[in-house]
C-alpha cells in the first residue's frame, strides 16, 4: 500500500440516497487526529462543496470511539502556525457546508474530536459517549474553534466549566446542557441519524441551505441587524415552492 493510498482510507466516503457519509477511519487509535488525516478530510470537504447530488452529510467515526481529539504523538509541524491556521480553516469548511451536518458520536468524544463533532450542526450520540475538554490537563490551549464553538452551544458558564475541570461528562449531561441534540440507546446510532437525515432531506434542500446559512452569517448580530439581513440577504424561494404548495393543497382538499 503506497503513502498515498493509506492516507485516503483516514477518512471514507460512502453515499447513498442523497447523503453522503464521511467515516474517520483510524480505530485503532481510537480515531485520534494527525495531519493526514486533517488533509482527507479537507479534500472530501472541497469535493462536496460542489456537489449536487448530497444535500445532508454525516460525520462518524469507526470502531468504539468517535475521536480521542488529536495525536499527540505526532511531531509538531515545521510551520506550526500555518499548519494549525490551515486545521482550523478545515473544520469551517465543515460548518460552511450548504447541506446541513450531523455529528453521530459514540465512545470518546475528546478535546480536538470535540472540536470536530462541534463544527457540525447537530450531534447525535448514543448512551456510550463521553465528552471532555482536556487542553488544560496537558498545558495546552484550544486551537481548532473550542472558546468559540462551544459556549455558543451550552453558554459561557458550563464551557467554562468544561475547559476549567477536564473532566469527561456522560451523554445525559450532555444532553441536559444542550452540547447534544438528541441521545439514543448504544446500538441505535445509526438508525436514529438516518431518521433524523430523512426527515430533513425531505424538507427543501434549497430551504434547508438558506436557513443554514442565514443563522450562522447573522451569529452576533444586533437583531435590527438580522432582520435586514433575513429580508435582504435571502435567495428567495426555492424552485419547487409553488409545486409544495400545490401538493399540501391538494392533500388538504382531499382530506389526507
Amino acid at each position: 500500500m503506497t503513502n498515498e493510498t493509506a492516507a485516503d482510507t483516514l477518512v471514507l466516503r460512502d453515499d447513498s440516497d442523497g447523503v453522503a457519509t464521511l467515516t474517520l477511519n483510524r480505530p485503532e487509535k481510537k480515531n485520534a487526529i494527525n495531519r493526514e488525516l486533517f488533509k482527507t478530510l479537507r479534500a472530501h470537504l472541497l469535493a462536496l462543496q460542489q456537489d449536487a447530488d448530497i444535500g445532508l452529510i454525516v460525520l462518524r467515526a469507526a470502531g468504539a470511539d468517535f475521536c480521542a481529539g488529536h495525536d499527540l504523538s505526532e511531531k509538531p509541524h515545521a510551520d506550526a502556525l500555518g499548519w494549525l491556521r490551515r486545521e482550523v480553516q478545515t473544520l469551517e469548511l465543515l460548518t460552511s457546508l450548504r447541506q446541513p451536518v450531523i455529528a453521530a458520536v459514540q465512545g470518546t468524544c475528546f478535546t480536538g474530536g470535540l472540536e470536530m463533532a462541534l463544527s457540525a450542526d447537530f450531534i447525535v450520540c448514543d448512551d456510550s459517549a463521553r465528552f471532555a475538554d482536556t487542553h488544560g490537563k496537558w498545558g495546552l490551549v484550544p486551537g481548532w474553534g473550542m472558546s468559540q464553538r462551544l459556549p455558543r452551544r451550552v453558554g459561557h458558564a458550563k464551557a467554562l466549566e468544561m475547559m476549567l475541570t477536564c473532566r469527561p461528562y456522560g451523554a445525559d449531561e450532555a444532553v441536559a446542557m444542550g452540547l447534544v441534540n438528541q441521545c439514543v440507546a448504544a446500538g441505535q446510532l445509526a438508525g436514529a441519524v438516518a431518521e433524523l437525515a430523512r426527515t430533513i432531506l425531505a424538507n427543501s434542500w434549497h430551504s434547508n441551505a438558506e436557513n443554514k446559512r442565514l443563522i450562522y452569517n447573522t451569529d452576533g448580530m444586533r437583531l435590527a441587524e438580522g432582520l435586514d439581513h433575513e429580508i435582504m440577504r435571502n435567495a428567495g424561494f426555492d424552485r419547487d415552492a409553488a409545486a409544495r404548495r400545490a401538493s399540501f393543497h391538494n392533500r388538504s382538499r382531499d382530506g389526507a
